[in-house]
């Protein structure tokens, strides 16, 4: 009885790694960004509402990193931003020579808000004044730093011009307040951890961009639009500054399952204020932004979900 008893369980083990839950891997960012919390609150969905998958966000260089780790398949879905993903499908930009054709889009999920910080009494009121100034312009590979030399160089700007750093967000906002450099660019959805932390410490500004300026970057940019930063978003904040934004895109390879590119689709949707409670960017996760703003082809399983709701997808968003 004893030996029975001990090949059952010898058994219910061999077999319980077949009924455990398939886990998928989310390209984020940095810890001090908007990616990783909605990466994480993401993760948190998949697991409580499809059944057979957990999810697990994981800490990366962001969006250029993020689209050679779903091209290779070692993630399975990344947060990225609009520009890099239509560079990275179509073989131009940053990705000139190298067309990531597999990659494919679930949804574009909020936009991003192009933030330059600098202290209160550096004396930086303008995109020309960083000028001979010591500048973070972003982690090497980010998003941030696309945005960021794609907008200095539309205003006739360029690294030449002043000390670029290439630090992430939390590097940014730490050497902003011990005095290591002068401004920081972000390229994230507001308001973010880095530079909520900073206003608590430090009395910041926030550089705003003239009519001009957004002109000019959308001219050079097309996925660029103006975007407003809202009085009291940080504090010491009391005004509302100019800014441009761009579109973030929750990307998979075209060779992920139709079913579970839907059910997570369905989910982002459906679910949606249980990320509003991890991060308010989610506010702007609806199936209008995300018809609106996507540049490249939707994966078959997200677009059967937007075809059910009734969405109108544009042509360049079919596979």
């Amino acid at each position: 009885m004893r030996a029975l008893k001990y090949a059952a369980a010898a058994s219910l083990l061999a077999v319980a790694p077949l009924a455990s839950a398939q886990q998928l891997s989310i390209a984020t960012g940095g810890t001090g960004g908007t990616y990783y919390p909605y990466g994480g609150g993401l993760a948190e969905l998949i697991g409580n509402h499809i059944e057979g998958y957990d999810a697990v966000a994981e800490v990366t260089g962001a969006s250029v990193e993020n689209m050679g780790l779903v091209w290779r398949g070692d993630s399975d879905l990344a947060l990225a931003l609009a520009d890099t993903v239509y560079q990275a499908h179509n073989g131009t930009g940053d990705f000139e020579g190298r067309e990531l054709e597999n990659i494919r889009a679930l949804a574009s999920i909020y936009p991003n808000a192009v933030q330059i910080v600098t202290l209160a009494d550096s004396g930086i009121e303008s995109l020309a004044d960083l000028e001979g100034k010591t500048v973070s312009v972003g982690a090497p590979g980010s998003g941030t730093e696309l945005n960021a030399r794609a907008l200095l160089e539309a205003n006739g700007i360029t690294y030449e011009d002043f000390d670029p750093r290439r630090l992430n967000f939390n590097e940014t906002a730490d050497a902003i307040r011990d005095g290591d450099i002068d401004a920081g660019f972000w390229s994230v959805g507001p308001p973010t951890s880095s530079i909520m932390n900073l206003a608590t410490t430090r009395d910041i500004r926030l550089i705003g961009l003239s009519q001009e300026e957004i002109d000019k970057a959308k001219e050079a940019e097309p996925v660029f639009a103006a975007y407003k930063l809202k009085a009291g978003l940080y504090e010491g904040m009391d005004e509302a500054v100019q800014s441009i934004g761009i579109p973030n895109v929750l990307a998979v390879s075209s060779e992920m399952d139709e079913e579970l590119a839907y059910q997570i689709t369905k989910v982002l949707f459906e679910q949606t204020d249980e990320l509003i409670a991890i991060h308010p960017a989610a506010n702007d996760t609806t199936v209008e932004f995300s018809v609106e703003s996507t540049p490249v082809p939707f994966h078959p399983g997200a677009l059967r979900y937007y075809e059910e709701v009734g969405a109108e997808i544009a042509d360049h968003q079919r596979p």
